[in-house]
């Protein structure tokens, strides 16, 4: 094994310790949650989804790359290089568009009650299946061209020149116009719901902040308040600064590999784009667990079986026979 393959490797093995852990943490959570509550709030489900989709990117790509680095997994022949980077193109982008699903959710739930945007809400909340439903469809259709043209590494002999090596497969595309196209739909397709739940989560901090000052102004400026209303600002901050970042990196790198055609030839540029958009898969539940109190302590009073309180949206919760400490 090369050094190459073995850092690699690691790095694969470090998002797969993180991420499977953290992300099956919070799908447990929230089954406990169901089976103590028998429902879950509209927020809850898109949650439990979002950390649904963040477990297929994690333990299909990375624990299947941590495998093949270490040659303990032949899994990437022909059929195996089109399954996998369909899956992981697909749960990739639904991570993407279930996050702004999740911040326009909670920026219509900040309207007030009567108001138009407030029935927006339980319309969203009435036909979230259908939004789900809605993008799969979308990403799966979006994702084809996995199908269509990959192949494993073996298979190296028929390349027409206008590939993109991803280690132990290739994406071959018959054209420049198919690339360039297949291009641009990506980076569309990641930059709409980035640019959307950014303006979604500006709107909620901006909500959030009016209301901590009037809270203050209320209770008079001797009295501390709005500490929830600060906490859920700083959850959706270092949600959209995760997001910008990572997402952010990963199409930069994609738009240069488009413009450099020398850079789809190394598998360099594939990996730090998999590794930094699948850093996302393995952070979020962190994110999640610390600072979402109805997670946070339906594992705490899971263990003691004793039910959750709901709060609200925000997640907030404690055990209703003893506090969460």
């Amino acid at each position: 094994m090369t050094s190459e393959l073995f850092v690699r490797g690691m790095l694969y093995l470090s998002l797969t310790v993180l991420g499977v852990p953290g992300n099956a943490t919070v799908i447990l959570a929230f089954l406990l949650l169901l089976y103590r509550e028998s429902r879950l709030l509209p927020s809850d489900v898109i949650v439990l989804h979002l950390a649904l989709v963040n477990l297929l990117v994690v333990g299909v790509r990375c624990l299947l790359e941590t495998a093949a680095s270490f040659r303990l997994s032949g899994i990437f022949g022909d059929a195996g290089c089109k399954a996998v980077i369909f899956v992981y193109r697909t749960s990739r982008s639904l991570s993407i568009w279930l996050t702004f699903v999740l911040s326009a959710y909670q920026c219509l739930s900040v309207a007030p009650p009567g108001s138009r945007w407030a029935s927006c809400r339980a319309l969203l909340a009435r036909y979230l299946g259908l939004v789900f439903f809605s993008l799969w469809l979308l990403n799966t259709c979006m994702s084809s061209a996995a199908i269509l043209f990959s192949f494993g590494s073996r298979n190296a002999s028929n390349l027409t020149g206008y590939d993109v090596n991803v280690q132990f497969c290739y994406v071959n595309f018959p054209s420049k116009l198919s690339v360039q196209a297949n291009g641009a739909s990506q980076v569309g397709r990641d930059v709409v719901p980035m640019a959307l739940m950014t303006l979604t989560s500006l709107v909620i901090l901006v909500f959030l902040f009016k209301h901590s000052r009037q809270a203050k102004d209320l209770r008079g400026s001797g009295r501390r308040g709005g500490g929830a209303e600060q906490r859920a600002a700083k959850v959706v901050v270092a949600l959209v600064t995760l997001y910008v970042v990572l997402y952010g990196v990963d199409n930069g790198l994609w738009v240069y590999a488009l413009t450099a055609r020398k850079a789809m030839e190394s598998s360099l540029i594939s990996d730090l784009r998999i590794f930094f958009s699948s850093l996302y898969a393995a952070l979020s539940p962190v994110v999640i667990i610390a600072s979402n109190r109805k997670v946070n302590g339906r594992l705490r009073c899971g263990v003691k079986g004793k039910p959750v309180e709901e709060k609200d949206t925000c997640g907030m919760a404690h055990c209703s026979q003893g506090a969460v400490e």
